[in-house]
C-alpha cells in the first residue's frame, strides 16, 4: 500500500507541475509574445509524426498480441496525430489565414484521443468493446482513412468549420467538460487496475491522460503566442512520449521482428507461445507461480497441450493465440485467494473450497480491465465447466460452455493427474487417461476426448516427455522453458 501511495503521489506531482509552471508564467514578464508560425507548425509536425509512428507500432503489437485496449491506444494516438497535422497546417500566417481551422482542430484532436483513451478503460466484455474488438485488424485502417476524410474536407471548405462551435466560450468549455470527465475515469480505472497488477502500461496512460487534460485547459485559457501558451504543445508531446515508454516495457518483445515472422511457420507449440506471449503476460504468469509453488510450470504445460488439442481440433490462427494466452494465465485468480488456503498441505474444507472456486471470476475480472479478448476470458472463466452442467463458476453445459475452454479444461485436468501435489504423488499416463476417458460425457466434450486420445497415441513422445519434465518446464525471466 506504502508503495502505491508513493506512485499516486508522484503521478499527482508531475500532474500538477505544469499547471503551477503555467500559472507562474502568466504572472511574471516572462509570458512574453512568441509569434513564429514556421516553428509552430514544426513543433506540432513533431508531436504528430511522433503519435503517428506510436500510433501505426502499437496498432501493428495490438493485433499480434490480441488485445483490445492497445488497439484502442492506436487509434487515440492516430486520433491525435491526424487532427493536429491539420492543427499544425492551418497555422495562421503559415499556409493559410484561416485561424478556426487551427483552433477547432486542436481542441478535436484532445477530444477525440480522450475518447479512444476512455475506451481503454472499458472492461473486455462490453458490448460495444466486444464488437470492436471482433474488427480489429481494420480498426487502424478505418479510423485513420474517415480521419484523413474529414480533415481534407474541413481544408477544402473552411469556411463550415464554425459549426464546430469548439472556440466560443460555450463550446470550448463543454469540450473541457468532456476531456475532464474522460480522462478523469480514464486515470481512474488504469490507476485501480495498476494496483493490481503493477503493468506499466496503466501508469502510463495515467500520465498520458493526464498530460492531456492539462494541455486542454492551457488551450482554452492561454492567449495564443504567450510563451505560457506554448507549454501545451510540450505537454502533448511528453504525453506521446510517455506512451512509447509505456508500450515498449510492456508490450514489445525483445526479440527482432524477423525471428518472431519465422516462429509464426513453426509446428512446435513452444514457438507459439514465445511468439506470442507478451512481457505483461509473462509478469502475471510469474505474480502467480510466486502465490503458488503448484502453477510453477503448470500454466505453460496446459497452454502446451491446449495449444496441441486446438491443433487437431482444427481451430483458427485467433483461436490458437487465444488459447496460449489464456491457458497461461488460467489460474491468475489465485493471486486473490488467502496463501492459508492456497497451500493448504491437506484436503480443504467445504468453505476453503467455495473460496478456491472463486478464482476463475476473480482472474476474468482482472484481465477483462487489461484487454485481453473475449475468448481468452472464456479460457480463464469458464476452465472449470464441465460438459454435465456440474461445474464452475456459472454451471455451463454442453457447446455453451466455450470450445478453447472445453479444450483448456482437458490440458489442465490431465496436467493436474500427472504432477506431483503436496498430498499425493503424480498419476502415470496411463492412470491420467483413464480418468479422462471415463469422464469423457460428463466432465469433459467428448469431441475434445477423442482428440486427445488421438494426439497422444500420433505424438505419445511429446506428451510424456512434456509431462516428465513437469517440475521444471516453466517460463523463466527471459520467457524461454527451463
Amino acid at each position: 500500500m506504502g508503495k502505491h501511495r508513493k506512485v499516486f503521489a508522484w503521478l499527482a506531482f508531475w500532474l500538477l507541475l505544469p499547471l503551477v509552471l503555467y500559472v507562474w508564467l502568466q504572472s511574471t514578464p516572462y509570458d512574453g509574445m512568441i509569434k513564429a508560425p514556421h516553428e509552430h507548425f514544426y513543433v506540432v509536425s513533431l508531436v504528430s509524426v511522433l503519435a503517428l509512428a506510436v500510433a501505426a507500432a502499437v496498432g501493428i503489437v495490438a493485433i499480434r498480441i490480441r488485445n483490445s485496449k492497445v488497439s484502442f491506444l492506436s487509434l487515440a494516438y492516430v486520433s491525435l496525430a491526424g487532427m493536429f497535422i491539420l492543427h499544425g497546417l492551418s497555422t495562421p500566417g503559415f499556409l493559410m489565414h484561416h485561424s478556426a481551422i487551427a483552433g477547432n482542430a486542436a481542441q478535436l484532436s484532445v477530444l477525440l484521443a480522450a475518447f479512444w483513451l476512455w475506451m481503454c478503460s472499458i472492461s473486455g466484455d462490453h458490448r460495444l468493446v466486444r464488437w470492436l474488438s471482433e474488427r480489429q485488424l481494420w480498426l487502424l485502417p478505418a479510423w485513420s482513412v474517415i480521419l484523413l476524410l474529414f480533415g481534407s474536407f474541413l481544408w477544402r471548405n473552411p469556411e463550415l468549420v464554425h459549426w464546430l462551435n469548439l472556440r466560443d466560450e460555450l463550446g470550448k468549455w463543454v469540450v473541457t467538460a468532456v476531456v475532464l470527465l474522460l480522462n478523469g475515469w480514464t486515470v481512474y480505472r488504469n490507476l485501480q487496475t495498476y494496483s493490481a497488477s503493477r503493468l506499466p502500461l496503466q501508469l502510463a496512460i495515467a500520465y498520458s491522460t493526464g498530460w492531456m487534460f492539462v494541455a486542454q485547459l492551457i488551450m482554452v485559457t492561454g492567449q495564443s503566442w504567450r510563451a505560457s501558451w506554448w507549454l501545451y504543445h510540450v505537454l502533448l508531446l511528453a504525453s506521446v512520449i510517455v506512451m512509447v515508454i509505456g508500450i515498449a516495457r510492456e508490450h514489445l518483445s525483445t526479440g527482432s521482428l524477423t525471428s518472431s515472422i519465422r516462429r509464426l511457420f513453426r509446428a512446435a507449440p513452444q514457438d507459439w507461445i514465445h511468439t506470442y506471449i507478451s512481457p505483461s503476460v509473462k509478469e502475471l504468469v510469474f505474480a502467480t507461480e510466486a502465490k503458488d509453488a503448484y502453477t510453477a510450470g503448470h500454466n505453460y504445460r496446459v497452454a502446451l497441450y491446449a495449444l496441441k488439442l486446438g491443433e487437431e481440433l482444427g481451430l483458427s490462427l485467433s483461436q490458437l493465440r487465444a488459447i496460449a494466452q489464456g491457458g497461461l494465465v488460467h489460474d491468475i485468480g489465485k493471486l486473490a485467494i488467502p496463501d492459508g488456503i492456497l497451500n493448504k498441505p491437506g484436503k480443504l474444507t467445504d468453505e476453503e473450497r467455495v473460496v478456491i472456486e472463486t478464482h476463475p471470476v476473480s482472474g476474468y475480472d482482472m484481465c477483462k480491465r487489461l484487454g485481453f479478448m473475449l475468448e481468452e476470458l472464456a479460457v480463464i472463466r469458464s476452465h472449470h465447466e464441465k460438459w454435465n452442467g456440474s461445474g464452475y463458476p456459472d454451471k455451463l453445459a454442453g457447446e455453451d460452455i466455450p470450445l478453447v475452454a472445453r479444450i483448456t479444461a482437458v490440458a489442465d485436468v490431465y496436467d493436474a493427474l500427472t504432477s506431483s501435489r503436496s498430498y499425493r504423488k503424480a498419476m502415470t499416463h496411463e492412470e491420467a487417461m483413464d480418468i479422462l476417458l471415463r469422464e469423457s460425457g460428463r466432465h469433459f466434450d467428448p469431441r475434445c476426448i477423442a482428440a486427445w486420445e488421438k494426439l497422444v497415441k500420433e505424438q505419445q513422445q511429446f506428451i510424456l516427455e512434456t509431462s516428465k519434465n513437469s517440475d521444471y518446464v516453466r517460463l523463466d525471466s527471459d520467457g524461454k522453458t527451463g
